[in-house]
């Protein structure tokens, strides 16, 4: 009996450790995405703070369920690329009207 309660033990806690192995390699899938999808945007400073708080508690690829089209992808990089260069009024206007033209940006 005393043998059966080892085992039984053993067999739990091995399989504990994997659940935790496993939640451990979907974070480590998470942050890498994330990651790369930040990168692949070249958001930096606090533009890539916040997308990467937002993926990362997405609970999966949050970027990937909300597929962005083309022309709303381009929005969010000039809008991040306008934060980053700390553009305000006028100076931000001008800059997202030709950045989103698709002129030098």
């Amino acid at each position: 009996m005393r043998m059966l309660k080892s085992a039984t033990a053993v067999i739990v806690l091995a399989l504990g450790g994997m659940t935790a192995a496993h939640a451990d390699n979907s974070q480590q899938t998470r942050m890498t995405t994330c990651n790369a999808q930040a990168g692949d945007q070249k958001l930096t400073g606090d533009a890539r703070k916040s997308f990467m708080k937002t993926c990362l508690s997405g609970g999966g690829s949050a970027p990937a369920a909300k597929a962005l089209t083309p022309q709303q992808q381009k929005m969010k990089t000039c809008n991040a690329d306008a934060t980053t260069k700390g553009l305000k009024g006028a100076d931000r206007k001008a800059y997202m009207k030709t950045c989103l033209s698709g002129s030098s940006g």
